[in-house]
């Protein structure tokens, strides 16, 4: 998370100045209320779900994702993205007010937004990390990594602040905070230091390049847990192997603590209906 708050006055706005708002939310279907509707309620209910998730409609937030959860903490998931709150919010209120909204309940969401990582290095702070790791400056091979992270950096941003959602079938979403502890307490270890861990982190989750996608967004100030952790993956295998490989490192192992895992898998507002044998 960056510390270089925006100290100018600003006008009243819910926008941020960079990055979207982020909710996850999930549902679950009570089948009690399910089955004391009649069939056409059930048909017009679902019917109603189907619009307000369709992430091609016209009131859609710019990112709008749906999956079925496996497991009992919910029935399926909406991960959405908007410069707007409102409009993404909207999406969960055009949820509960339709048909079936009386027979569906949230057990959880998490509120965020997107940002650039302080530890997301410029392209001087970089080289400067190759030639702390041995690089000879000016050298060809120096040179050619540092023309790639200068090409490579403004997709890296984008991707954080304004994502594309991957389509990966495989997909988990947990929050987590940083240690507050005596002798393991983030806040108070020195950026240097801090800034190795989490270079340590970023070397071992470049391991799984085109096998997991991950987005990281902050909870800080808007919900319970400091960051939200999504991860999208080719294959179930890939989420288990990743986040057993990141743990061993040090910044996770000695310094993070973990919420709930909800671990789903993509589909369509029509499909998930069916799954969940609405109708």
């Amino acid at each position: 998370m960056s510390h270089r708050p925006n100290i100018e006055p600003v006008e009243n706005s819910l926008t941020p100045d960079e990055g979207w708002h982020c909710t996850h939310i999930y549902y679950e279907f009570q089948r009690g209320a399910l089955s004391k509707m009649t069939s056409e309620q059930r048909a017009a209910g679902a019917a109603e779900v189907e619009a307000a998730l369709d992430p091609a409609g016209d009131a859609a937030p710019e990112r709008l994702q749906t999956s079925l959860v496996s497991g009992h903490k919910a029935d399926f998931g909406v991960v959405m993205m908007d410069p707007d709150p409102l409009k993404v919010d909207a999406v969960h209120q055009r949820i509960m007010a339709s048909g079936l909204g009386p027979a569906l309940n949230s057990p959880y969401s998490f509120v965020s937004v997107s940002e650039i990582s302080e530890y997301v290095p410029s392209v001087e702070q970089y080289a400067d990390r190759l030639v702390a790791e041995g690089e000879a400056a000016g050298s060809p091979a120096f040179e050619a990594k540092v023309d790639a992270y200068r090409k490579r950096e403004p997709i890296m941003r984008k991707q954080r602040l304004t994502p594309d959602f991957p389509d990966w079938p495989a997909t988990c979403f947990y929050p987590m905070n940083k240690k507050r502890k005596v002798g393991e307490n983030w806040f108070t270890t020195p950026f240097s230091e801090r800034n190795r861990l989490m270079a340590e982190h970023a070397r071992s989750g470049m391991l799984f390049a085109g096998k997991v996608s991950q987005l990281i967004t902050v909870g800080v100030g808007l919900d319970d847990w400091e960051w939200g952790v999504t991860l999208w993956a080719r294959n179930p295998d890939f989420l288990k192997d990743i986040v057993y490989r990141m743990r061993f490192d040090e910044a996770s192992a000695r310094y993070a603590e973990f919420g709930p895992f909800y671990t789903s898998y993509l589909s369509t507002a029509a499909e998930m209906i069916a799954h969940c044998r609405v109708q």
